[in-house]
């Protein structure tokens, strides 16, 4: 698979993994799983201590992957993120320090936004491609139906409280290019490092663009 980044982070997949690390030895493994699952684009949170690491692991050690860093919330971390590799940013928010700060980085960013205000103010910027984030939390699949018709220009990629279950009905939503998964790493999967189960996960999820499930 190719490691080249298309013109959209939100074209990668129609899912795109939540990863959170403990142990910077899962990453490559972990990485490597959802690869093969056909999954492409990780975001590791920073959310850990061993964050950056893995995501310099990934980056060196799994040929095809795109890893990206989430939770990216000060200037500092972006730098730091994009000096251990990370391919894309995305944050849970925003502010203009550190909006300025991503398009300052060169790579590709999704700024996190939960209102139509937010989202107006990113499109006077010229960015037009956002997380929405807590996307459960913030109304969901109506929200963002409702955002479509009068915000045509923005695009979504949805996380926070989204299921296998629930997914289906986020991407068959006009702007939404893909959805933010934790799901496809179950907690026990991961302290048990079972890397086949991760991989069955990953699969179904590349599958839910197709299959509308």
């Amino acid at each position: 698979m190719s490691s080249v980044l298309p013109s959209s982070v939100l074209d990668l997949a129609p899912v795109l993994p939540v990863v959170v690390i403990d142990d910077a030895d899962d990453a490559v493994p972990l990485a490597r799983a959802l690869m093969a699952g056909g999954l492409p684009a990780i975001e590791v949170t920073l959310r850990t201590a061993p964050a950056l690491d893995a995501i310099r692991a990934i980056a060196a050690e799994v040929p095809g992957a795109v890893v990206g860093a989430g939770t990216v919330v000060t200037p500092a971390s972006v730098d730091a993120a994009v000096a251990a590799g990370a391919r894309f940013l995305v944050s849970p928010g925003w502010t203009e320090t550190l909006l300025g700060a991503m398009r300052a980085s060169g790579v590709p960013f999704l700024p996190g936004v939960s209102t139509a205000s937010e989202v107006l103010a990113l499109l006077e910027r010229g960015v037009h491609e956002m997380k929405f984030f807590p996307a459960e939390a913030a109304g969901g699949t109506a929200y963002l139906k409702s955002l479509a018709g009068p915000l045509p220009g923005a695009r979504f990629c949805p996380t926070g409280g989204i299921t296998v279950e629930s997914a289906g009905a986020y991407l068959a939503l006009p702007n939404v290019g893909c959805v933010g998964g934790s799901w496809l790493l179950p907690e026990d999967a991961v302290r048990a490092k079972d890397w086949g189960r991760v991989e069955a996960l990953a699969r179904r999820a590349a599958g839910l663009r197709l299959s509308g499930a």
